[in-house]
């Protein structure tokens, strides 16, 4: 018999809806598997059992009172810690901010909520979310379930984990470097990174008001086993805000009934090398869309390669301004990942800050041109398989950008990309990136639900410990 906690978030909705299963009952199992087994990974690092079965117990009386349920009626999920939810504090994994209680929800956690959907935990981030490998100065290392001696990914390394394990059905994170992305592909689970503007993103603690390379390349979005969750999910979250000025009114494109699209597929993505079995793995996947009747090549987007030296223009600049103030309350590994990033980089100007905006626009007005004759790329999320602990800071820059590299233009282009696991390389899970044009983010996770369907059903994994 499939256990609760092994259930996608939307069948439980739908098992409770009907009756077949209680919420209670629903929380109660995936406080049991975090019980059973978050010892071994270090995902979840605050609990809420008492809230989490008090709304669980107000959901199971509106199901028995015939009330009109949202989409995730009864449903536990999990939250990252740097984004605010009501009585937990926001700590961005560092000991300054351990209790650091929001005043309002943000955005995200408060349209959960409204769909229905009942806070369960917190999960794990490096500090600040400035990490590939989610290892807090305050809650310490989060390793990945299918290797303890690999990074989970970062920087929502934590709820990727949690998820994979069974601990939580689908859980909220944010991404302005891949870390939506990376922890799925290091976990093997789903996810988005959704178009700029698509979710609505909000703070109640200083500073309220983000910076440039907040604005224009982070977002949060949802992480889950599956793709359809996923894909209800981000149908729950999107949409304006009055709390973020920059959020958008827009019509997000699918994919339509029948449709066939020509697919860029890109195994070997410029700028360094990949791991042999990531590139197979893309072109098996490739050639699972080229089944399904889409016309499918290899090609290139235009500036590729630039595009990761702009993305880190972009973001030291703005680091930059703040390293005095991160400093003060990170752990010494983050400072590192700091210095090794501002160290060498030149210093911004009026000039070189407006000279960036201008390469960005037309970037992204190139990679529009190519989306209209390749509506769909598929690239590796990482061009290598997870890393051995630590290794971003023993290894250097250079691993971080052979690895990393396949995420990056997505975020300075504001574009999405969803991930879904295929295969294998080093024993561990490959994420396959499909990636689209502005606002196609519906497209894309249709997309990779094919990619999905393709393979067996994603189960919880229990967590490999030796």
């Amino acid at each position: 018999m499939t256990e609760l906690w092994e259930r996608s978030a939307l069948d439980l909705a739908a098992m409770i809806r009907a009756g077949e299963t209680t919420s209670r009952a629903v929380v109660d199992a995936h406080l049991a598997r975090i019980d059973a087994v978050n010892g071994d990974v270090n995902a979840v690092v605050r609990r809420l059992d008492d809230s989490a079965r008090e709304a669980a117990d107000a959901a199971d009386l509106a199901v028995a009172d015939g009330q009109r349920l949202g989409r995730f009626h009864g449903v536990p999920f999990t939250v990252k810690e740097n984004i605010d939810l009501i009585g937990s504090p926001t700590t961005q994994g560092v000991a300054a901010m351990a209790e650091a209680l929001p005043p309002l929800d943000a955005p995200v956690t408060e349209r959960m909520k409204a769909a229905g959907a009942i806070p369960l935990a917190r999960t794990n981030l490096p500090d600040f979310g400035l990490r590939v490998h989610t290892d807090s100065s305050l809650h310490g290392l989060t390793r990945n379930p299918h290797h303890p001696g690999r990074t989970a990914g970062g920087s929502s390394g934590g709820e990727a984990a949690a998820i994979a394990t069974g601990m939580s059905p689908i859980g909220l994170g944010n991404d302005i470097g891949g870390s939506l992305r990376n922890p799925a592909h290091c976990c093997g689970i789903a996810s988005i990174k959704p178009s700029v503007g698509v979710v609505p993103a909000a703070s109640s603690l200083p500073p309220e008001d983000p910076s440039l390379s907040t604005q224009q390349m982070a977002v949060e979005g949802v992480m889950a086993r599956r793709v359809a969750d996923v894909r209800a999910g981000l149908e729950v979250l999107a949409g304006p805000h009055r709390r973020d000025p920059a959020s958008l009114p827009v019509y997000l494109t699918a994919l339509g009934e029948g449709e066939r699209l020509r697919v860029a597929v890109l195994p070997e993505p410029p700028g360094g090398p990949t791991h042999p079995e990531i590139s197979a793995a893309v072109r098996s996947a490739g050639d699972t869309l080229a089944a399904a009747g889409h016309d499918v090549v290899e090609a290139t987007p235009p500036m590729y390669a630039e595009t990761i030296d702009m993305w880190a223009a972009l973001l030291i600049q703005d680091i930059a301004v703040i390293r005095p103030l991160l400093e003060a309350v990170m752990g010494e590994a983050a400072q590192e990942i700091i210095a090794n990033l501002l160290g060498g980089a030149p210093e911004s100007t009026v000039e070189s800050i407006s000279m960036l905006q201008g390469a960005r626009s037309m970037t992204m007005r190139l990679w529009a041109e190519f989306f209209v004759d390749h509506p769909i790329v598929l690239s590796p999320t990482w061009a290598m398989p997870a890393f051995e602990h630590g290794a971003d800071l023993t290894e250097g820059d250079e691993l971080i950008r052979d690895t990393l590299r396949p995420v990056l233009p997505v975020n300075f282009l504001g574009l999405p990309a969803a991930v879904a696991p295929h295969g294998l390389a080093d024993g561990l899970p490959v994420g396959i990136q499909v990636i689209g044009d502005r606002f196609t983010d519906l497209r894309c996770l249709d997309v990779a639900a094919q990619l999905e369907a393709a393979g067996d059903p994603l189960l919880p994994v229990d967590p490999v410990t030796a």
